[in-house]
């Protein structure tokens, strides 16, 4: 008997629409806030360079735009006097906020001298900046929450890693919901996933166990939070050596232009009284080691994928679209985000 002959079947052609040159909204971690003193430090982001200092009078780290605007010399080669910074080419010194303050050759100074000076904070040992296209303050209610832990004298400091991606930095928060990819890059094995939007919070609880990260007995549980665009931590229970252990894991990045970005990577962990202060930091070193083995699998997808606007998802991919939509907020103007994007919503994928 012949088989009914079948049309073929098309192949689905993957859809990426351009994206426009914009950076999001919010704050993002540039560095461990201990590393800032007050030899400048540049930084490309955001599509420019910015250079960082910590004040000599003030104490505090302040970022302004890199290029100085009299003869385009970079700053961040320069110096610092006080509380400003002192262009390495003509000697003109730029304050905290931006406006240049002295020029040694001139009595008068120049109403058009000004820079770019970009908001920052220190919180929970790491340096943050404030990024804003519509160029507005820091939104009080998406301000980083402090994690006690990071002031306890209980935890060990952050053990920071830089990874640079050469990627859009949007491609990194579909992991939020992409249950699926857990067990072949990372080796985890996923009993529970939850994901919840909440405002400018994303949340994704999960439990399970790891080949690497835990000897199988106790199994893992993590609770991972986006506030807001580019700042994630997630509190992590497994075992080392046998011990059970609580670790505060940091993926925090920071675009520096729109195919390129840089992951801060940091690892804290709790302490056991019962050993000695080495032997917390041996256990420290190598968890941080095996955490950086397991997040460089990403690395590997996020350097050799393609972006895909119209993704083909079957049951049990997780809430993608949700996340993704959710994210999309922080490339918005403020007035135009819509209530449903920061409502509270959850979905069990497992």
């Amino acid at each position: 008997m012949n088989q009914p002959v079948r049309a073929p079947r098309k192949p689905h052609v993957i859809v990426a629409d351009p994206m426009p040159v914009r950076y999001a909204r919010g704050w993002h971690v540039l560095d461990k806030a201990s590393e800032f003193n007050t030899t400048p430090r540049m930084f490309e982001a955001f599509g420019q360079r910015l250079a960082a200092y910590r004040g000599d009078i003030d104490g505090k780290v302040h970022v302004l735009d890199a290029y100085c605007p009299h003869m385009g010399a970079d700053l961040s080669k320069g110096h610092v006097h006080e509380d400003s910074l002192v262009c390495p080419f003509h000697g003109w010194r730029w304050g905290a906020d931006g406006v240049c303050n002295h020029i040694p050759y001139a009595a008068r100074i120049p109403e058009k001298a000004v820079i770019g000076s970009w908001p920052v904070l220190e919180e929970n040992g790491l340096l943050f900046v404030w990024n804003d296209p519509e160029g507005n303050p820091p939104i009080a209610a998406q301000r980083p929450a402090r994690m006690e832990d990071c002031f306890s004298g209980e935890w060990t400091d952050w053990t920071m890693t830089q990874v640079p991606i050469d990627s859009n930095c949007r491609e990194l928060v579909d992991n939020m919901a992409d249950m699926a990819h857990f067990g072949p890059v990372h080796y985890s094995r996923v009993k529970r996933f939850v994901n919840i939007q909440d405002g400018h919070r994303y949340i994704q609880e999960m439990q399970g166990g790891h080949e690497i990260l835990e000897d199988g007995a106790t199994g893992m549980s993590t609770t991972a939070i986006y506030e807001g665009p580019a700042y994630m931590t997630t509190t992590m229970t497994g075992s080392l050596y046998g011990h059970p252990v609580t670790v505060h894991l940091l993926v925090s990045h920071y675009p520096v232009h729109m195919d390129r970005f840089i992951i801060n990577f940091g690892v804290m962990m709790k302490k056991d009284p019962a050993l000695s202060e080495a032997v917390n930091q041996d256990m420290v070193a190598k968890y941080t080691e095996m955490s950086v083995a397991s997040f460089i699998q990403d690395v590997e997808i996020w350097n050799n994928k393609v972006r895909v606007g119209n993704p083909v998802l079957c049951e049990g991919d997780g809430p993608i679209n949700m996340v993704r939509k959710w994210y999309s907020q922080f490339y918005m103007d403020a007035a135009d985000v819509p209530a449903e994007l920061v409502k509270r919503k959850q979905h069990v994928t497992l």
